[in-house]
């Protein structure tokens, strides 16, 4: 904010009004100026900001992408051999079963606060729409791996349903029981597939933006 002071005193004549208002609108344009350059300077520097912090949380999810493929691997390995037990099961439900069956689901989400916080501040609006545009692409597609992600969890959580309460020497699942965990547990097997498939599409988007931008900066 500035102040504009009327000038110190008379003024006679045409020639002294015309020179305190071209002062005056010197004195306007200048302050103006500096507080647009100011501003300039503070959403450039929000900018850079939030560039240097999503670049950074978004080579933090691209180094998960190995463990994350490798643990639905092993998870899905771990549902074959469950499903082979329920076979025998559902075959011979009079036969003990000494197979321990495991499911697990240990893949947590991505990071996304640098993501959230750009859009907070408004720190997009002053980047280069292409450049906006391709956050955009990548956290949306985040976004939506999240989703199955939960989705998968929740399969997991019907799979491990009939377990809860089992307690050492309790009989295991008869025949029907063994069907129906069967057929949830195949469904987690979908869920897995189709989680592994969407990290491999986030993988490629990562590799593509970073070695873009390792060539920008000439790295």
């Amino acid at each position: 904010m500035f102040d504009v002071h009327p000038p110190h005193g008379s003024i006679h004549g045409w020639r002294d009004f015309s020179i305190q208002l071209i002062t005056i609108t010197v004195g306007l344009l200048i302050a103006l100026g500096l507080e647009g350059t100011v501003e300039w300077l503070h959403h450039r520097h929000l900018m850079h900001q939030a560039e240097a912090a999503l670049l950074m949380e978004i080579k933090s999810n691209s180094s998960v992408m190995p463990d994350r493929h490798k643990a639905l691997v092993e998870q899905q390995g771990f549902l074959i051999a469950d499903i082979a037990i329920l076979n025998k099961i559902i075959v011979h439900p009079e036969t003990p079963v000494h197979d321990d069956m495991t499911i697990r689901f240990n893949i947590v989400g991505f990071e996304n606060v640098s993501w959230t916080t750009a859009q907070t501040t408004g720190a997009l609006a002053y980047m280069p729409y292409n450049l906006a545009r391709e956050y955009s692409d990548i956290y949306s597609t985040q976004a939506e791996i999240e989703v199955q992600r939960r989705q998968t969890l929740r399969d997991m959580t019907i799979s491990l349903g009939p377990f809860v309460s089992l307690k050492d020497g309790d009989p295991g699942p008869n025949s029907e029981e063994a069907k129906l965990i069967k057929r949830n547990i195949e469904t987690l097997q979908g869920q897995l597939y189709l989680l592994d498939q969407l990290d491999q599409t986030m993988d490629g988007m990562y590799k593509k933006f970073l070695a873009a931008k390792r060539r920008e900066s000439g790295k």
